[in-house]
């Protein structure tokens, strides 16, 4: 296999000049945000120099997405997409500009500081399921993997740049201004989707309410394809998460050095770009199910072999391939999601997504943490990693259709595969 070949196929980027300036603009906006994230914890420490504020920060982004997400997504399958998302990048801008006002004034208590946002949360729970929509409707449907891979490798490549960027920025422009720039990353993002055509939804719209958030569950409940998929996800977020295992793992296989600390997320990152940077092959393969598979049951023996690790480097290069499993997990899902739901219930099906990868990450890190106090990092991380194995395994073997050529390439739009009951809606 040439190297060509393995390289992350980039003819998206030539196909569709639309999903590149699209892309252009989504990865300034990703920029933002991480460096959002990295203020917005230093600013409410700052004020506080309390940990019980700084872990409220995470439930004011996760709590609007889980609250809103489906509703979000029904309307989205309601309306047109692009207006949907432009409006939510405006909304997400406005957030970020009054998060600037009271950085450069200071006068805003923290609950403030949360209350903006967890608004700005609610902004993006909204435009999330809509840019859903946008790889399968401008790409042909053999170049929709490899989109979505381009999507990944950016936000993978940004979230080694953001944070380190905004510490660097926070000492010396302060924390206005690092709330400026992400503001002015929005702008960029919505001249990137300015450009989209009208997106309606294809086929029935909606319905209003609870009723469309029904129908959405009922297809995730019946498309045992997309169904599998979101639930491999949750498999190997909630049975085995790591990082809140980090300090604790650090602490007693690594001598509580921080600079071994500071390293584990960068090596997820850095597998995960790695593994996306080399998903030419994968992704050009048609197979996202039996790839999805493969990768998560690779997260959990790596976090197994982690655990087990008594060597820093051999640890960090274990967390890497971890971070390399997710990221190639993360392709493949997504890649089955976009091409095996129909467009009307699209943004319902991105919501859901959206809030297991939020959501499971979440309840991992509390899994983890209340095992570890019972017992010990090493058997958090090791039984988590096996569980994880275990899962996968059984969702394999009750899921035939995912190891199937056909997991990935129907587009959804004609209707379910052969020995698929039909979805909802």
């Amino acid at each position: 296999m040439s190297l060509t070949r393995s390289l992350i196929d980039v003819r998206p980027l030539r196909a569709s000049p639309v999903f590149r300036r699209l892309l252009i603009g989504r990865t300034v906006s990703v920029l933002g945000g991480f460096m959002t994230m990295v203020t917005v914890m230093y600013q409410v420490w700052d004020m506080t120099r309390s940990t019980a504020w700084t872990g409220a920060v995470g439930l004011a982004q996760a709590l609007p997405l889980m609250a809103f997400g489906l509703f979000a997504g029904a309307w989205v399958d309601r309306a047109d997409r692009r207006r949907i998302y432009l409006t939510a990048t405006v909304g997400q801008a406005v957030c970020s500009l009054l998060l600037a006002v009271q950085g450069f004034t200071g006068h805003v208590p923290v609950a403030g500081v949360l209350a903006l946002v967890a608004v700005q949360s609610a902004f993006g729970a909204l435009g999330a399921p809509a840019a859903g929509v946008f790889v399968p409707r401008l790409l042909p449907k053999d170049q929709v993997a490899a989109g979505l891979a381009l999507n990944q490798v950016t936000g993978q490549a940004m979230m080694l740049l953001g944070p380190a960027l905004a510490g660097v920025l926070l000492g010396r422009l302060g924390i206005g201004a690092c709330y400026l720039l992400d503001a002015l990353s929005f702008a960029v993002a919505f001249y990137g989707a300015f450009g989209l055509p009208a997106l309606p939804p294809e086929g029935e719209p909606s319905r209003a309410g609870v009723h469309g958030v029904l129908d959405g569950l009922r297809f995730l409940a019946g498309h045992r394809v997309v169904r599998g998929a979101l639930i491999t996800d949750l498999a190997a977020t909630v049975l085995s998460f790591p990082v809140s295992l980090f300090p604790l793992v650090n602490a007693e296989r690594f001598g509580d050095d921080p600079r071994t600390l500071g390293l584990f997320l960068s090596a997820l990152a850095v597998g995960g770009v790695a593994a996306t940077v080399l998903s030419g092959a994968l992704t050009r393969l048609g197979r996202p199910g039996t790839v999805m598979l493969c990768a998560s049951a690779s997260w959990g023996a790596a976090l197994v072999f982690f655990g087990l690790s008594a060597s820093p480097w051999i640890g960090l290069a274990l967390l890497a391939v971890a971070g390399a499993a997710d990221a190639t997990s993360v392709v493949s899902r997504s890649t089955i999601v976009q091409t095996r739901t129909p467009d009307a219930l699209l943004g319902r099906v991105t919501a859901a997504e959206q809030i297991v990868g939020q959501a499971g990450p979440s309840l991992g890190n509390v899994r983890g943490g209340l095992l570890a106090g019972w017992t010990s990092g090493t058997t958090a991380l090791v039984t988590g990693g096996l569980m994880c194995a275990l899962a996968v395994g059984a969702v394999a073997a009750t899921t035939p259709e995912l190891r199937d050529r056909g997991a990935g390439g129907d587009g959804g739009r004609p209707g379910p595969a052969a020995g698929e009951p039909a979805g909802g809606g």
